[in-house]
């Protein structure tokens, strides 16, 4: 289950999250995190061939939607061990209010408050082939270089964030 939001992004109901990523997508709950390793680089992941939306794009470390009443940094934690096999720390909100919409390809479209967080993990990801395809980690200059040249590679929301984040700078 996903938490709908009104347009101020006050929760309304919750809907099956199967049902939410159409061509009609209602505004829900989502939260994306960026995770640094102790080498200061940023972890990135491609995600799985499988995935309903923008599948095979490259994106930042996972993204997700917390349950009803789960609060937003309970997710990302149950997120980084489902979908990578990782514990974080240092988990911090970084852009509260991150909103977007993007249509796939397909035609599915994205539409959320997306809270964004940063978090630093240690150790090798060992990641769920239902989620992510591959990883990979990288300097943030370097990310947000291969942002600028070829946009069209990694997720929409990666893009917009790193225009955002000054850990991309």
């Amino acid at each position: 289950m996903v938490v709908l939001l009104d347009e101020d992004g006050a929760p309304i109901g919750t809907a099956p999250k199967a049902s939410v990523h159409a061509t009609e997508t209602p505004l829900h709950l989502g939260f994306s995190c960026h995770v640094l390793t102790d080498d200061g680089e940023l972890l990135v992941t491609r995600r799985a061939l499988s995935k309903r939306t923008f599948a095979g794009v490259w994106t930042n470390a996972f993204c997700g939607h917390p349950a009803p009443g789960e609060a937003a940094a309970d997710a990302v934690r149950r997120h980084a061990h489902d979908e990578l096999g990782i514990e974080v720390a240092e988990v911090q909100l970084v852009l509260p209010d991150f909103r977007y919409r993007a249509t796939d390809s397909n035609g599915i479209v994205e539409y959320e408050v997306c809270p964004v967080f940063v978090a630093r993990v240690a150790g090798e990801p060992v990641p769920n082939p239902d989620e992510v395809a591959e990883f990979a980690t990288v300097a943030p200059r370097e990310l947000a270089a291969a942002l600028r040249a070829t946009p069209w590679a990694f997720s929409p929301w990666l893009v917009e964030q790193a225009k955002l984040l000054p850990l991309y700078r």
